[in-house]
């Protein structure tokens, strides 16, 4: 099953409302994911040349302000932790690979969900009503926003299994589906360098997405090869900095339907969460065509 968002606002007079109109289509996907729920969100790019990091950890009552305070003391004092529940971003003036190696190396217990200069991942397994209230998630604000509601099927009930997954600078993807080969695929971009949390198959397709990219195929140029390398059914949304784009396999197993008017463009697995979208009664809705790329963006 699981439930797919994918959200782009394309009014800018919009996005401070972007978690207050993700909220209600996220629990229209309860049904469809009912183990847990996540979001990539899109928002306050930090400076050039400085980068940023979500974190989560197991310690409902964690020490962030001892991380705030060995960030300021090795990235000064513009560095900054800000904790959302048992999350937190971590900006500073560094790459993202430094801040990553620093983080490993005096907090490996601290898992990341994402990295990059505009995204945060925050998840948790549990209801999708639960994860919106826990997580305040109307009061968020952003360009766009790729969500997720979980029924797993292959992989444990954990946050860490729960999606969107992260693999690349400013890259997520969510899914539906399965991926019947992402053993052998695992064990090729190991040897590629990629880096996985979790056994879990929709992880896999993010660090092939990754590998892809970072050997300079361009996100369409992915997607397209993903077409041919990846066995099984599935439908995939994909965040960027720049926007989200979704792909359904060649069969189109999985549902899906888009969205679009002046102010936005939507994708879900059903049409009941964008019904909650104001404007949808002008929109142009239709169904996704297998192995066609949509795609929104705005220029960097």
């Amino acid at each position: 099953m699981c439930g797919i968002i994918g959200l782009f606002i394309k009014n800018p007079e919009l996005e401070s409302q972007l978690g207050e109109l993700v909220a209600p289509m996220l629990v229209q996907m309860s049904e469809r994911g009912p183990d847990s729920a996540g979001i990539a969100v899109y928002r306050d790019p930090v400076d050039e040349g400085s980068a940023k990091l979500t974190v989560v950890s197991d310690d409902p009552d964690y020490d962030w302000a001892g991380v705030t305070a060995k960030l300021q003391q090795t990235f000064g004092q513009q560095a900054a932790c800000r904790p959302w529940v048992n999350h937190a971003v971590l900006t500073a003036s560094a790459t993202a690979h430094e801040l990553q190696r620093w983080l490993g190396a005096k907090y490996p217990e601290l898992r990341i969900t994402s990295s990059g200069t505009t995204i945060e991942i925050y998840k948790e397994k549990g209801a999708p009503r639960e994860f919106i209230d826990r997580f305040q998630l109307q009061e968020l604000s952003g360009s766009h926003a790729v969500c997720h509601t979980r029924m797993a099927t292959e992989s444990a009930v954990t946050t860490e299994h729960s999606h969107p997954f992260s693999t690349g600078l400013d890259l997520c993807l969510v899914h539906n589906g399965s991926l019947s080969n992402h053993n052998r695929l695992r064990a090729m971009l190991q040897r590629q360098g990629v880096a996985f949390q979790t056994d879990n198959d929709s992880e896999v397709a993010a660090g092939y997405l990754m590998w892809r990219l970072r050997e300079g195929a361009t996100l369409e140029e992915a997607l397209e090869a993903a077409l041919r390398d990846l066995d099984g059914f599935y439908t995939f949304a994909i965040g960027t900095r720049e926007g989200f784009a979704m792909l359904r396999d060649p069969f189109g197993c999985k549902p899906a339907i888009l969205a679009e008017t002046d102010d936005w463009a939507a994708m879900s697995s059903e049409f009941r969460a964008i019904a909650t979208l104001p404007g949808v009664e002008d929109a142009k809705i239709w169904e996704p065509v297998p192995e066609q790329i949509y795609s929104w963006s705005r220029p960097r």
